[in-house]
């Protein structure tokens, strides 16, 4: 059974099918990606496992982030539209202490498709998406510290930095989501078409 599909103005949140994976496999060859998300390569085979054990985890959820100038035809919900595949984006709710806490990450890995703000609408989308159905109330990245593009992304989004790892090289930022930006994820949920 396929999950929801979220619609914003630049973007289609798609659920990650196992015809996703091949194209993702790809993707996760390129050394940059490796670095920037902090990857090992793994084989097409450990793909697939990866993307079964992420579909069947409750603690996490991944959308397959597609640009909609690259849909082919008509957005059907349920169908992978590969050919507009642009990136991911994940929470994690891994702080068995506080399931309330979420950590979120994005990847654009289409060179074509960076720059154009749909890092931006997916992770406010991810975020509307996990406070309106998981009851998250803080929002946590890391990132690497070479990652300049990412660590300015969260921040112009109102993140603070909270700590940094020497070991890992890589900044922690945080965004508690009180009341005022609760309502402003909320609004952005009510804006976007659910595919059912």
């Amino acid at each position: 059974m396929v999950g929801v599909s979220l619609e914003g103005e630049k973007l289609i949140l798609v659920p990650y099918m196992k015809e996703h994976v091949p194209k993702y496999h790809q993707w996760m060859q390129d050394p940059f990606l490796l670095e920037t998300t902090a990857s090992e390569p793994l084989t097409l085979e450990q793909e697939y496992q990866m993307h079964l054990s992420w579909c069947q985890d409750p603690l996490k959820k991944t959308f397959i982030v597609l640009d909609k100038d690259m849909v082919e035809g008509t957005f059907v919900h349920g169908d992978p539209h590969v050919e507009a595949m642009v990136g991911d984006v994940n929470i994690y709710m891994n702080d068995l202490d506080n399931l309330e806490l979420a950590e979120v990450e994005i990847m654009i890995a289409e060179p074509k498709s960076r720059g154009k703000g749909l890092a931006k609408e997916a992770v406010l989308m991810m975020m509307a998406y996990a406070v309106e159905n998981f009851g998250i109330h803080v929002f946590r990245a890391k990132i690497g510290e070479s990652n300049g593009a990412s660590l300015r992304l969260f921040q112009k989004l109102g993140f603070e930095d909270i700590s940094y790892s020497e070991i890992f090289k890589e900044v922690t930022l945080e965004l508690p989501v009180e009341n005022a930006k609760r309502e402003e994820l909320l609004v952005l949920t009510g804006n976007l078409v659910r595919h059912p």
